[in-house]
């Protein structure tokens, strides 16, 4: 198949795409490129890509272009909350308009499956006593929330016999990646406990998550792409390893089982969190033919504690270049990103299709990370 992923050069796109090549598919991306100086480990697998914000893909260009792909897969986003309230309008510009916009330019570029990456955070504010199903009300606390419901929303009224979109509602990922994010519960963990010995709370621990390796949300994409067009039209389903729900204190405490000499300490005025909720993944396990989540927290914290232990200094773990916030504060304070977070004009800049040994804004990156 020729796969499309918006936001390849991304945390999980990263990792998705490997996972789909490995399979035998050919993998195209599209990004704005904001992370792409935020390595770890190593560079992603080289795939052709067209550098371009997803608000401004131009239908006429896109058409032509992608026309022949057989599933674009939908990741790009702000992708948490925090840069949710970094810019709220942004928010709603990125992840529900320029989302919609995306379903629709794949529409009628004739690409026939469109899998769209949503969040198990859009159920919010829930009492953490019972696993949510996708039936369960939403009550999202956050921009970001709220806009994975809008766009879910309206994407799924574009579906019809030639366009078959897929809700995938991802619980909050873990794991090692070539564009790593410490800026995620059991990465920041487990950073702060290799760089500093406290595995630091900045709740009071008691807030429910429920959490999937990285690898497996691109398991979960790949299983989508491949399977019977029947069994996944117009679905949604929540994304993890059924029985992975923990309180956010049980990860802490598991961290420390795993990390030597680490203990537990809570962040000057730690407390509650609104974001709470348990989700049931028992749809994704029953009726995604192909997906089978391979990830426990246990193996993922050693797989993460071992990667750390390797390539992670206290300097490197307090810089931004692995928290999406601070990366992009960056790139605005050196006058790369204007205050909708657009790439300002640059006298060198790139043509909008060029392979991964391309690059450009070098200078501004390396001033944000």
């Amino acid at each position: 198949m020729r796969i499309l992923i918006t936001g390849h050069d991304g945390y999980i796109g990263a990792v998705m795409g490997k996972l789909f090549e490995a399979a035998g598919h050919e993998v195209h991306g599209l990004d704005t490129g904001w992370f792409r100086h935020c390595v770890f480990g190593g560079e992603p697998p080289r795939v052709e890509e067209w550098m371009v914000d997803v608000r401004d893909a131009d239908e006429s260009e896109f058409s032509g272009r992608f026309r022949g792909f057989d599933a674009l897969l939908h990741l790009a986003a702000l992708s948490n909350d925090p840069l949710g309230a970094l810019s709220p309008d942004s928010t709603h510009e990125i992840n529900h308009r320029a989302s919609v916009h995306m379903a629709r330019l794949a529409k009628r570029a004739g690409i026939q499956r469109f899998v769209f990456s949503s969040s198990c955070s859009l159920y919010g504010a829930a009492d953490g006593a019972t696993e949510l199903d996708e039936s369960a009300p939403m009550c999202p606390v956050t921009a970001y929330g709220e806009t994975k419901i809008l766009a879910e929303r309206e994407i799924a009224q574009l579906a019809d016999a030639s366009f078959s979109p897929t809700f995938l509602r991802n619980a909050t990922a873990y794991g090692i990646s070539p564009r790593l994010r410490t800026d995620l519960v059991v990465n920041d963990l487990v950073g702060h406990a290799v760089t500093s010995g406290e595995v630091l709370l900045k709740s009071d621990g008691t807030p429910w998550r429920p959490l999937v390796h990285v690898e497996d949300i691109g398991r979960a994409f790949l299983a989508v792409a491949q399977a019977p067009r029947e069994s996944v039209h117009n679905e949604v389903f929540n994304i993890g390893r059924p029985g992975e729900n923990y309180q956010v204190r049980q990860i802490a405490e598991l961290v420390t089982e795993i990390v030597p000499g680490s203990r537990v300490t809570f962040a000057a005025g730690a407390a509650p969190d609104r974001r709470n909720y348990r989700v049931d993944f028992s749809k994704a396990a029953h009726r995604l033919p192909g997906f089978e989540p391979r990830w426990t927290l246990r193996r993922g914290i050693e797989e993460v504690y071992a990667a750390f232990r390797q390539h992670l200094s206290p300097e490197l773990f307090g810089s931004s270049r692995y928290v999406r916030l601070p990366q992009l504060h960056g790139l605005r304070a050196a006058g790369a990103l204007d205050a909708t977070l657009r790439w300002c004009p640059q006298p060198d800049a790139p043509s909008r299709v060029r392979d991964r040994s391309a690059t450009t804004l070098e200078s501004a990156e390396e001033s944000a990370s």
